[in-house]
């Protein structure tokens, strides 16, 4: 537990582990100076690529993990258990509040992108369409987070997020891998389309 400011969690999001850090503001917000001018336009078509390719994303894990993953989907893939940042803002929240949930989201969201697509890389290392799209996407959400952190310091001066990551498979059977990252990208297939639809509204021109 400690304080982290948003560079180092830049540089940490591909290691599958649990941390924190906390929010706060302050003059010393790295970077904000460096947006492009088109930031919020970029961050909208970001958001909006993220979701429209999230369910082509699970059916391919999917189809990559053989039986009895495709056979039993719902049981192997039941995401209840599945731990995902608390998500409780909407389109009526103040701007900030859901700029803060969105960063938290694609924070833990690219972490364990990361540890899906490193044990894929080791159980599945021919399955080049998978593996391509789960680098995609981890570099979309890389964009985003980019994004994130700089409209979060110029427009509010924020530039601490408290961060959860997920739940490290090291360790694990091919088999839990095999069904964590199935359980994760159902859930993120659910939470993409929530997050487009309370962040999309916010981010398009007036």
């Amino acid at each position: 537990t400690g304080v982290v400011p948003f560079v180092a969690l830049l540089l940490l999001q591909r290691r599958p582990v649990a941390g924190r850090a906390l929010l706060g503001t302050g003059p010393g917000c790295p970077g904000h100076s460096l947006c492009r001018s088109n930031v919020q336009e970029q961050t909208r078509r970001q958001v909006a690529l993220l979701n429209a390719t999230a369910q082509d994303l699970f059916s391919l894990y999917l189809k990559c993990q053989g039986e009895p993953f495709s056979s039993e989907t719902d049981k192997l893939c039941n995401p209840s258990g599945v731990f995902f940042p608390a998500f409780r803002v909407n389109r009526t929240s103040e701007r900030k509040e859901v700029m803060v949930a969105m960063y938290k989201l694609f924070a833990f969201l690219n972490a364990s992108l990361g540890n899906i697509t490193h044990d894929q890389e080791e159980l599945n290392p021919t399955a080049k369409e998978l593996l391509d799209r789960l680098h995609n996407t981890t570099k979309t959400t890389r964009g985003l987070i980019s994004n994130l952190t700089c409209l979060l310091c110029k427009n509010y001066n924020v530039f601490q997020v408290d961060v959860s990551y997920g739940e490290s498979s090291k360790g694990k059977s091919a088999f839990k891998k095999k069904q964590q990252g199935c359980q994760v990208l159902r859930k993120y297939v659910q939470v993409i389309a929530q997050a487009a639809r309370v962040l999309l509204p916010h981010l398009s021109p007036p």
